[in-house]
């Protein structure tokens, strides 16, 4: 159904925000025979342009490429090293991690924070701080400080595994969608409209490269690709839960940066409804995505929606997506790319 292979491997490449070279380095491998052509900006967003029968109409998809992770501030006395967030981390999910400090090469370490049987009574109730922690290198300062410095990305540790109908890894937002975009270039065959597959860059540190890229292509149509919160779990009322798995693809209605065009998201839902693909709304009042960028980000703005894929135990090591949903996302965006000429556009 899914080429699990390829999507553990982008799943468990390193790139934190700014340090995205080497998931960089494996999109262009998979995508230079598949495109017309290729280009990287100053920011490092890959655009990929597969042209269509009329050039004066540009479709533009983006994928951010990052991941969150952490950025080293602080090497202590003893070896210990601090850190910088890099996106949105629920404090509480970083205790008991493995990570990777990126230096002059990749090391292990462990995030550490005070042992519950030392606490009082009071630290033990407290909500914990991203700051409560830190990261154990095994080695003595000396050491440390042979391979790490100030600056140094820090990314998460996990291997992508299967669980029922399901994937689970770090990263799966936004890797997933990064699997996507490439699993759409290989399958799009004619065209209307040239498209342009971007591959973006700082997207959980505020849509930085979708921005950038959208100002540069101009684009008249739009669609982002990223995750959406699938809160089907226990103790969840049906309005909490956004999507669910296994449920489809998500159509996005609206998030908390972006209104998506009504006209695309009709486009959108008539567009499943006719190849017959399974599909769900999604309202996600809380977060954003490069849909924003992408949409607004141009000249009098473009026509944008976006396909999102549920995701289970967002923003942790723990993500979880359903094949079926992530195929539904590949289906939907080729039907729309193929098909985008035929709908009425007009207000």
């Amino acid at each position: 159904m899914i080429d699990v292979k390829l999507l553990a491997e982008i799943c468990e490449t390193a790139g934190a925000p700014g340090f995205e070279n080497r998931v960089r380095k494996l999109v262009l491998r998979e995508i230079e025979s598949l495109v017309d052509e290729f280009s990287i900006d100053n920011l490092g967003n890959v655009t990929a342009i597969k042209k269509g029968k009329d050039s004066s109409k540009k479709v533009m998809l983006g994928a951010h490429m990052d991941e969150i992770g952490f950025i080293v501030t602080h090497i202590d006395d003893n070896g210990f090293v601090r850190f910088h967030t890099l996106g949105g981390f629920d404090p509480k999910t970083l205790t008991a991690q493995r990570v990777i400090v990126h230096g002059k090469k990749d090391l292990m370490g462990v995030m550490g924070s005070k042992p519950i049987h030392v606490m009082t009574a009071e630290e033990r109730n407290k909500v914990p701080k991203s700051t409560d922690y830190f990261i154990d290198m095994g080695m003595n300062k000396e050491e440390v400080e042979k391979h790490i410095e100030i600056g140094n990305p820090i990314t998460r540790e996990r291997q992508l595994i299967e669980m029922g109908d399901c994937v689970n890894c770090k990263s799966i937002d936004n890797r997933v969608s990064v699997y996507i975009l490439i699993e759409v270039l290989k399958q799009l065959k004619t065209i209307p409209y040239d498209v342009y597959a971007v591959f973006t860059v700082q997207e959980e540190v505020g849509l930085r490269g979708a921005n950038v890229s959208a100002l540069n292509i101009q684009p008249d149509f739009g669609f982002g690709i990223d995750t959406t919160i699938a809160f089907d779990v226990p103790g969840a009322a049906a309005h909490e839960k956004v999507t669910e798995l296994g449920k489809g693809a998500a159509i996005k209605i609206m998030d908390s940066q972006t209104i998506c065009d009504h006209r695309m998201v009709s486009f959108m839902k008539k567009t499943a409804d006719a190849h017959k693909i399974t599909w769900q709304p999604e309202i996600l009042t809380a977060g954003g995505t490069d849909t924003a960028g992408i949409q607004r980000m141009t000249p009098g703005g473009s026509i944008a929606g976006a396909v999102s894929i549920p995701t289970r135990h967002i923003h942790q090591s723990i993500e979880m997506a359903n094949k079926k949903d992530i195929k539904g996302s590949i289906d939907i965006l080729v039907a729309c790319l193929s098909e985008i000429d035929t709908y009425d556009w007009s207000f």
